[in-house]
């Protein structure tokens, strides 16, 4: 029997952080989920989004995402497949909505799976506890800025405690399975043919090898008839794919710039680490600080909010016609705002602007760096306005590349990096930056 297709619903387009040379899916309509399906990649990521969007509307967009594909998998040759709501290393997201939603609408199944690790981006567990690297120090996840989210902030890095927190003691912390390194270390196939009934289960992991051996165990058991679904960080995809080398390295990936041009950054993300990264970026040689105050975007005039576009693609024009690579991110202060439900619209408000700027970029840019998981998104579903992408690899760990099409209307074959809003150090964009302008020098002349 063939490995089953991995089939990931990713709340935003940065779970493929670890793997390449699969598709990313910015629609999910049955033929285009046909098309993703009949890819010879092992794995296929559907781009919900649904970090961004209300509970109400995640758990409706990861339905209307489960009915098609039911329908697309009864027309391809799809036999066996897993399924994976790729979600946040920091437990950010909308659990259990969406994995309720799955199980309901692809189900039923044996046992759900909360794998959180993520290794490039310094994520583990232990003992059932996740941990951030901070500085080189474990730190539980709870501790950190990410714990705090407004949206989805929570109380505790224990795993079973926090699946009976977000569940609110629907599924009781007692009753959670556990499946600790020695456990995984040892092999875990004969208690994973037991499970039954969604039993949920959370997963430790230190390493790679240590997934590795969990997802070997996994398929052993789902080609026995065991059905299991996860909620997953980007780690346990690669074990699940299971693919060799990326066909060009990380430090070569200049070479998929357009015609030496320089490019363009946007930064949308707001966390701690973004804005560090953001102050060394600036730093360096052949940018052009662009800044885009966001303060008052709710309450500006259509006509403000033109002016304001205006002048900032003249920023980003001039700077492009000097050679240079402007860097375009939304101001830095802290906006507190009333409820949820504003912050959301604010958000949404936000990403209206930066897509209407990605369409108003020079059509020859060489490259676009993209900073955050939801601005990412944003970028390739509506500022490109991309059914399919082909995923090229990662320029960084943990940071993926994509191509536009060849047919592209506006830019065709443009690489495009994905950056999460938290991965990577101090001076992680700066090198992204770095390794897509060595052939072009500060006129923007061929060196």
């Amino acid at each position: 029997m063939s490995d089953p297709k991995n089939i990931v619903l990713d709340d935003d387009p940065t779970g493929s952080q670890t793997v390449h040379s699969c598709l990313l899916l910015m629609q999910w309509d049955v033929e285009t989920l046909k098309e993703g399906l009949a890819d010879d990649a092992p794995i296929l990521f559907i781009l919900t989004n649904t970090r961004a969007l209300t509970p109400q509307q995640a758990d409706a967009v990861t339905r209307e995402v489960c009915r098609n594909l039911k329908q697309a998998i009864a027309q391809s040759p799809v036999e066996d497949f897993l399924v994976v709501s790729r979600s946040d290393s920091t437990l950010r997201g909308h659990y259990p909505i969406e994995t309720d939603a799955i199980a309901e609408e692809l189900g039923p199944f044996d046992a759900h799976f909360l794998t959180p690790a993520f290794f490039e981006g310094g994520r583990f567990t232990r003992d059932s506890i996740h941990y951030l690297l901070v500085d080189g120090e474990p730190v539980p996840v709870h501790e950190t800025e990410f714990a705090r989210d407004s949206v989805f902030g929570y109380s505790t890095s224990y795993l079973p405690d926090y699946v009976e927190e977000k569940t609110k003691g629907r599924i009781p912390a007692s009753t959670v399975e556990r499946f600790v390194v020695a456990d995984v270390r040892q092999g875990v196939e004969e208690r994973l043919l037991h499970l039954q009934d969604n039993q949920c289960g959370v997963v430790d992991a230190e390493n790679q090898a240590d997934l590795d051996r969990f997802a070997a165990d996994i398929r052993a058991a789902a080609s026995q008839g065991k059905r299991f679904l996860f909620r997953s960080a980007a780690s346990l995809l690669t074990a699940l794919a299971n693919l060799p080398t990326q066909p060009v390295s990380a430090e070569a990936m200049g070479e998929y710039i357009r015609n030496h041009k320089p490019g363009a950054v946007l930064v949308g993300s707001h966390v701690k680490k973004t804005t560090e990264q953001l102050s060394y970026l600036l730093k360096e040689s052949g940018v052009a600080a662009v800044e885009v105050n966001v303060s008052h975007l709710l309450q500006d005039s259509p006509m403000e909010r033109d002016a304001l576009l205006k002048s900032l693609l003249d920023q980003v024009h001039t700077a492009h016609q000097k050679g240079e690579t402007p860097v375009i991110y939304t101001s830095r202060e802290e906006i507190t705002f009333p409820d949820v439900t504003t912050r959301l619209e604010f958000g949404v408000a936000v990403s209206r602007l930066l897509m209407d700027i990605v369409r108003g970029l020079p059509d020859d840019i060489g490259f676009l760096i993209s900073k955050g998981g939801i601005t990412s998104n944003d970028v390739l579903s509506d500022g490109l306005a991309l059914r399919t992408a082909r995923l090229l690899g990662q320029i960084l760990p943990g940071v993926s590349m994509v191509r536009t099409p060849t047919d592209h209307p506006q830019f065709p074959d443009l690489p495009v990096v994905l950056f999460p809003g938290n991965v990577g150090g101090a001076d992680a964009v700066a090198e992204a930056y770095r390794r897509l302008s060595r052939d072009v020098d500060s006129s923007g002349i061929t060196v």
